[in-house]
């Protein structure tokens, strides 16, 4: 790599470090072409990506950053996945870590929090963006139908009410 193709690396890494939701470090160390490309593809899947990295780029990248704590983790070959959301990368290379012999999970960063593996572990058992969306549509759902039942039992006393009147009064 010559001067120019470092900075323009050391910019990309600075532009996915800053725009990425959460970022996960992994060592890759002997990890096949195929199980590579199928963590790319599981990743991919849910708006994620995995990229090998230099270290020493990667620390450039992170100089005076929040997370720069995490540009320690840097030693041996190292990769990250990342994602806009702070959940599916996590989610995805904790859950291939754990059938894959190579690739092992090293830490990761979300903002200004620098995390081990029990870290990012935990941040994979959150629930998604959709599942949250899911679960709070759910909650308004069934709020909307309790106020609804509660607006329609009163008219439907005032009814019955009104109706004995009326009996009452033909009698």
């Amino acid at each position: 790599m010559d001067r120019s193709q470092k900075e323009h690396t050391v910019k990309e890494l600075t532009e996915i470090f800053d725009g990425a939701g959460s970022v996960v470090m992994a060592a890759y160390s002997g990890m096949t072409v195929a199980e590579m490309e199928d963590l790319r593809a599981k990743l991919r899947e849910q708006g994620a990506t995995f990229r090998v990295v230099q270290n020493r780029l990667a620390k450039i990248a992170m100089k005076g950053k929040p997370f720069e704590a995490a540009a320690e983790k840097f030693t041996g070959p190292i990769a990250i996945a990342w994602a806009e959301d702070m959940i599916s990368a996590p989610k995805v290379t904790v859950e291939f870590a754990k059938d894959s012999q190579s690739l092992e999970i090293i830490g990761g960063f979300m903002g200004e929090d620098v995390f081990g593996t029990s870290g990012v572990e935990t941040l994979s058992k959150l629930p998604s963006r959709e599942e949250l969306i899911g679960m709070a549509a759910q909650r308004l759902i069934g709020q909307a139908s309790q106020v609804a039942q509660r607006l329609t039992s009163q008219g439907s006393t005032l009814a019955g009410a009104i109706k004995v009147i009326e009996e009452k009064a033909a009698a």
